[in-house]
This record gives structure tokens, sequence and C-alpha cells, in this order.
């Protein structure tokens, strides 16, 4: 496993885009920030040709690596990629990049090990349930999600003095739908994909999916969008369908994030992440979310007790990257100040 005490690199891999940057020697605030460097994927056929341009880039050195990796990590040592070309193997990237130590871990992992370290001013409340105390002298279950190119799910607990993740691909659950338009959507959805999971419209590309569901819904001609264009419409409040299609979306995300607390029983909080979250932010706040978080039948009352927060920290999947190589070292993760 990698260690804290030497350079580490660490990689935030999603279908899209990787970021590349260094785990510095400060316990409070290891992301070493001006090391940042985004790369496209489809401009390069692997990770370590990637990782190799950025230390060109950079000047930049390291003897080990955390990655963190948006797919499920089979024995600790490989991952294929979902919604990436890439296929990574831990053991050919220590010798392609020279390196002592390589730790792959899910995406979500690492957002979920970013919790400890965010200060107040990297969250931001959505409903009125304050933000949770951390590290309290009892056991803690939170839920991790958000949209990306995918979703994103993960438990994060807090047990005997220790973070411990919970790795899942929940965002491949099957959709439950929870109201009348739902069925419909679903059922639309169904015809194109057969099984429907929760992915296919919590996501970028799920924006299209709803778009297209709830035109024929209403009998309206589509149009090709792309999720910027709907997005941007949604924003400009030019095209009505546009804003359905995300209110819709905020809703949906409500619901599911609720069934994770039911599931997992992440009583003492959701944090909400992803790429796509930045736009949908002002969205949640409207109440959509929050409504459908909530009700949950005979669980009503219990739901009104649970902080949903939204992460706005820039780079929360490379922080807990950052996070787990602190854990490896055997240094303690308190909440930042």
């Amino acid at each position: 496993m990698p260690h804290a005490t030497s350079a580490t690199l660490l990689a935030d891999l999603g279908g899209t885009n990787v970021r590349f940057a260094i785990a510095g020697p400060n316990v409070a605030t290891p992301l070493v920030m001006d090391s940042i460097r985004r790369y496209r994927v489809t401009e390069f056929p692997s990770l370590d040709a990637a990782a190799q341009q950025y230390f060109a880039d950079t000047g930049g050195k390291a003897t080990q690596a955390v990655i963190a990796a948006a797919g499920r990590i089979a024995g600790g040592e490989t991952v294929k990629v979902t919604n990436n070309p890439w296929a990574i193997s831990a053991q050919v990237l220590r010798a392609r990049l020279g390196m002592t130590a390589v730790q792959l871990v899910n995406d979500f992992a690492a957002q979920s090990m970013s919790v400890p370290l965010l200060t107040p001013a990297a969250l931001t409340p959505v409903g009125p349930v304050p933000a949770p105390q951390l590290c309290v002298p009892r056991p803690q279950t939170f839920v991790v999600m958000g949209p990306g190119t995918g979703l994103g799910v993960a438990g994060l607990l807090w047990r005997d003095e220790r973070w411990i993740v919970l790795e899942s691909e929940g965002g491949h659950a099957g959709f439950a739908a929870h109201t009348a338009e739902d069925v419909e959507i679903l059922h639309r959805l169904n015809a194109r994909f057969g099984r429907v999971s929760n992915e296919r419209m919590i996501c970028g590309n799920g924006l299209v999916n709803l778009y297209l569901a709830l035109a024929d819904i209403a009998g309206q001609p589509a149009e090709d969008y792309t999720p910027p264009d709907i997005t941007a419409r949604a924003e400009a409040g030019s095209d009505p369908l546009c804003v359905r299609t995300v209110e819709t979306l905020a809703g949906i995300f409500g619901s599911v994030a609720g069934d994770l607390v039911l599931s997992l029983g992440g009583w003492d909080g959701v944090y909400l992440t992803g790429g796509v979250l930045p736009f949908l932010l002002p969205w949640l706040h409207r109440g959509g979310f929050r409504e459908r978080f909530e009700a949950k039948g005979r669980f009503r009352e219990t739901m009104e007790r649970v902080p949903t927060l939204a992460i706005v920290h820039p780079e929360p999947g490379l922080l807990g990257a950052a996070a787990i190589a602190l854990r490896n070292a055997g240094c303690s993760l308190k909440p930042a100040a």
C-alpha cells in the first residue's frame, strides 16, 4: 500500500476525464491544489500514458500512487472503468511507471474518504437539517452518492474510531417508480433499454433519456438535444420541457437518495457529489429533491431528520485519494476545522 511519507501520485478517473495531483505532507491539507491537472480520456491510449504526460507537463515525480477509478475493483488489482475504454492493472502501472506501490480504489470510495477532511465551506446543506457532527463516540453511517458520467454510490461508516468505506455499484440498482409519472417514464425507458437502472436517469446522459421520455408523454416532438443543450435551456427558462426535465431529475435523485438511506441505514446523513452536481444544485434547493427524499411512507418522520449535504469542494475525489494515502500511513483522519 502507498504511504504518505513519500510523494504519492493521485488520480481520479471517470468516464470522461482523468485528474492527477500530488499528495503533500500536511495532514490537514494533503491535496496540493496547484498540482492538479485534468486530461481527456479519449486523448490517451491508457492511464499510464496520461500519467506520463502529467509528469512531463508538471515536472513532478512520485514513487507510488492511489488511483480512484469509476468501476468495481476486482481483487484489489484490476478495474474495467465504467463508461471508459481503459482497463487498469495495478501491476502493469507499477511496472510502466516505475513505482513501488499502486493502490486501486473505487472512485466513490475516494469521494467518501474526502468527507472527514472537508471544511464547512466545502459543504452546502440541501434542506433545513444541519450538518452532522463527525467522529462522535457512537457508530455513524452515511450515504455518499452523486451523478457524473454515471451514478456513484457508497456507504461511509464510522466504527471503532476509524472510517470504513462500503464500496458498491448501487447506481446500477433497478429504478423503483414512486409516482404515476415515474411509471410512464419507466415504461418508455424499458422499451428502449430493457432493464432500467437508476443510472439511466441520474447522470449526464440521463438528462437526454428523461427529456425524450417526457416529450413522448407530453405528445411533443423531441429535439436532438445534448445534455448541455438541455441544461442551458433549463437555466435560461427558454424551453419548458427542458425545465421539466431537470426538475424531474432532481426529484428522482431525491427518491433514490432516500431509498439508499433506507437500504444502508444511513440515518446520519447523505453527502451529494459528482460532476453534474454543480449544475444540479440550484434545482435541488427548489424543493423537489427534499420532498421526494422524505416521502417514504411510515418513515417520513425519520427521513425529515436526515441531513442532505452537497459537497462543493472542487476536487473531492482527489482529496479522498489523498486521505487514503494518509490512512495507509497510519495518520488519523479527523474532521477539518
